[in-house]
This record gives C-alpha cells, sequence and structure tokens, in this order.
C-alpha cells in the first residue's frame, strides 16, 4: 500500500496508525504542487474484504455518506480512492486519544471521570447523531443514517478538546445495501449494540442513542455495562436480563443524570429520548451542576494535558522560555481584567 500510493505521488505514509476488521488506518501526507502538504488520515480496505462485492460497498457507501456529513463533531471525509485494485478513503488526521484510550488511562491511573466531562463528551456526541439521523441528500430526502457502532474506539478526542465521532463504515442509510439486513448478520460490537440490534431486527436512529448511554455509563464507572461477547449470551444479557440499578454501581450518581442515562437506556425503542433530546437534556444538567470540571474545550484539554502528560501536544504548553503566557498565569489574568470590567 506504502509503495503504491508513493509512486502515484499523491500520498506519503508516515505510519500505520490502527487496524480493525475491515481496514487499516495510517497517518498520511497528501502531497501536492509547490511542496504543498497536508496531513490527513488514510483508511484501506483490507484487500481480502475488497474482493467481496458486499464488503467493498459498505466501504464506497461509508465514504459516500460521510462525506457528506459536515459537522464538527464527526470527522470529515474528503476523498474515496483507489490505486491498482486498493481502495482508500482520505480522512481527517485527529490528533488525539480515543475515548477508550481514556477510559483506560483512568482506570489505570484509578481516577474516575468527572460527570460533568461525561455529560458534555455525550452532549456533543448527541450533536453528531442528531446531524447524521436527520442529514438529507441533494435531492432533498431524509437519508435516515444510522451509526450502529457508537463505542469508545470509534469517539475522539482533540488534544484541544473536542469530540468527533468516526468510523461510519457500518452506518446504514436509507439508500445503502445493508449487508447485515441481507445476511443476517450483526454488525457492530456486540457489548455497545441495543437490544434491536443484537436481536438482528431491523434499526434506527434510537439504536445509537442506546449505544451512546452504554458509552456513558462505561464513562461514568470506568467498567462495561456489558460484557459478553457471544451472541447467544448477548441476547441474554442486553434483551432479557433486567438492566442492573446504575445507582448501586456508580458510587454517587447524581440521580438526575441517573434518570437521563435511564432515557437513552430503555429497551423499547419508543421509550428511548432522541439524540436531540438526550443532547439538551445533558447540556441543561451541566448548566445546573456547581462543579463544571471539563464541561468545555478549554478544561478538558487541561485534563488530557495532565492524564498524558508525555503524548500531549507541546504547542499546548506553556513556553519554557516565557516568551509566552502560560495557562495558570493567563487565567490569573483574565480574572483580573473581568474583575475590572465587571466588577
Amino acid at each position: 500500500m506504502q509503495e503504491s500510493l508513493e509512486y502515484k505521488g499523491s500520498f506519503h505514509i508516515v505510519r500505520k496508525v490502527a487496524e480493525g476488521g475491515m481496514a487499516t488506518v495510517y497517518e498520511a501526507e497528501q502531497l501536492g504542487p509547490a511542496g504543498f502538504a497536508k496531513r490527513i488520515a488514510l483508511k484501506v480496505i483490507h484487500p481480502h474484504l475488497a474482493q467481496r462485492p458486499e464488503f467493498l460497498q459498505l466501504f464506497v457507501d461509508e465514504a459516500k455518506l460521510s462525506a457528506n456529513l459536515m459537522h464538527g463533531n464527526i470527522v470529515q471525509i474528503y476523498q474515496l480512492g483507489e490505486v491498482n485494485g486498493q481502495y482508500f478513503i482520505a480522512m481527517e488526521y485527529i490528533q488525539g486519544p480515543t475515548l477508550r484510550s481514556v477510559i483506560d488511562r483512568h482506570n489505570e491511573l484509578g481516577r474516575p471521570i468527572a460527570p460533568t466531562m461525561v455529560a458534555y463528551i455525550g452532549s456533543r456526541l448527541c450533536r453528531a447523531l442528531d446531524f447524521a439521523h436527520n442529514a438529507v441528500g441533494p435531492d432533498g430526502r431524509r437519508l435516515d443514517v444510522v451509526h450502529r457502532d457508537v463505542s469508545p474506539g470509534n469517539v475522539m478526542i482533540t488534544w484541544d478538546g473536542h469530540i468527533k465521532l468516526g468510523d461510519f463504515g457500518i452506518a446504514k442509510a436509507r439508500t445503502s445495501i445493508d449487508p447485515a439486513t441481507e445476511q443476517r448478520v450483526r454488525m457492530g460490537k456486540k457489548r455497545y449494540m441495543s437490544p434491536e440490534q443484537v436481536l438482528g431486527t431491523i434499526v434506527d436512529a434510537r439504536s445509537d442513542v442506546f449505544s451512546l448511554g452504554v458509552v456513558l455509563y462505561e464513562l461514568l464507572a470506568l467498567s462495561p455495562l456489558f460484557h459478553e461477547d457471544n451472541t447467544a449470551l448477548s441476547v441474554e444479557e442486553v434483551v432479557l436480563r433486567p438492566l442492573p440499578d446504575l445507582r448501586s454501581r456508580i458510587t454517587d450518581l447524581d440521580p438526575d443524570l441517573d434518570e437521563i442515562l435511564q432515557l437513552s437506556l430503555q429497551r423499547n425503542p419508543a421509550e428511548r429520548a432522541t439524540a436531540a433530546q438526550l443532547g439538551n437534556l445533558l447540556d441543561q444538567w451541566i448548566v445546573n451542576q456547581s462543579d463544571r470540571t471539563g464541561a468545555s474545550p478549554d478544561r478538558l484539554q487541561t485534563h488530557l494535558a495532565e492524564m498524558f502528560p508525555t503524548t500531549f501536544q507541546a504547542r499546548f504548553e506553556p513556553d519554557p522560555t516565557g516568551a509566552q503566557m502560560g495557562p495558570e498565569a493567563f487565567r490569573k489574568k483574565r480574572g483580573s481584567i473581568i474583575a475590572r470590567l465587571f466588577g
């Protein structure tokens, strides 16, 4: 892959970032005339899957679908390409950890994630999902997009504190071919599936809301809500067995936040909140809290710097020469300015 793309002169592969079930992702540079270079991510479908029409169609559908989902909380798609039979998607390169890495780091340090930070992350993901769920095509008709794989590994946090939902690789739109429907294959990660998705029935936008509720639970508890990967056991756990009392599992869970989570985790899709409704409730809950730790990009940025000190971007750290004002000095200066202006 690396040699063929570099031979074409369009991309330079920097390093392999990740490898999943459908594709490999590389950090790369898109090259152009006069020394132009843009840092991007290249997602390359595995060769053996490119030979299967249904999976190649999923890959192509991801590019076509995501290219028109222009939203600040969704990873942007730039190009679908093919070189010598190798299909790739050029997309926005996100500098920052996945939500999976954030959860793992907090577990490693034995440090809980502030509920307001969880609510903030959730509210931004709600914005991304609401946009996707209500997207329309060039003809003005609804696409009825369902992500179907909302999970910690598919959520990125940029080093400057912004939330990005990515990997629409198994997303379904009204107009797309759906191998899960045609072949009764359950697409997605079982621990984050909705009951209807585990059962292999038709899913809609409300399925993504349930998956998001599972993610928010894990952020608060630092432990998965569901554990089974076996399909039969997943049906028992997600569909049949009573859901656990979240407040018995999560220490000091605020009753109002618990109630909001319950609106996303209803087994009956008709009783779940929409992504927009859930996002509004989370935003309002944050407003009502005295401690808003992590409930803004700059506060989330500061938190990432504390959690990942060795990998945090140097451009966000105080200038060691003192030529630039460091974050702490700026906060003090800002406070004195606000006091003079509004005191």
